[in-house]
């Protein structure tokens, strides 16, 4: 008798010791969920690990340059939407082409820019330092504006930097200024 006795408490005590488990579980407030951006920049992240991964021999992330960014850059490019026309096709230079051709699809200009931002984030919250991260060395920023120039240039739409306001109002006022020392004069 008591060893069932024995056995009957230690039943109790394991059910109170899950039921207290199971109440301090639902205590603890689950974290937010991740916004929009933080998720992307999470994905961005663990793709970009993984593609280190894959090369031949692996690179950890810690041996990272900018010449994989350029090479992962390069890489996602056979999985881009964008339709970027060659110099020698009859529709280079057209916003709407009136027919299909057999130019190849990139990634847009814009999809790279916002990814190179993220994963710049995402390196420097992992440790990385901010002046040694390869996604924000200058060739990274040279390549993504020949790729932008290149699709306008074949889209026929032209990118032209907009010109700061606050300064063409000052040249107007001291245009004006000017003109009013010369009436003077």
């Amino acid at each position: 008798m008591s060893g069932d006795h024995r056995r009957k408490d230690s039943v109790e005590a394991s059910s109170s010791r899950s039921t207290n488990a199971d109440h301090h579980q639902q205590q603890q407030p689950n974290p937010p969920p991740l916004s929009r951006y933080e998720s992307q920049k999470r994905r961005d992240w663990n793709t970009f690990g993984q593609y280190l991964k894959n090369q031949t021999p692996p690179v950890p992330m810690s041996h990272c340059q900018f010449n994989h960014v350029l090479d992962f850059l390069r890489y996602l490019d056979q999985f881009g939407k964008t339709k970027v026309h060659l110099h020698c096709c009859v529709f280079f230079g057209q916003p709407d082409p009136p027919a299909p051709c057999s130019c190849p699809l990139r990634q847009a200009w814009g999809s790279l820019d916002a990814l190179i931002g993220r994963l710049r984030a995402a390196y420097e919250e992992h440790g990385g330092a901010p002046e040694t991260n390869p996604f924000g060395n200058g060739a990274i920023r040279v390549y993504l504006r020949e790729v932008k120039e290149c699709q306008a240039k074949a889209r026929g739409i032209p990118y032209k930097k907009k010109k700061k306001r606050r300064n063409n109002q000052l040249k107007a006022i001291s245009d004006e200024a000017k003109g009013l020392k010369q009436i003077a004069s």
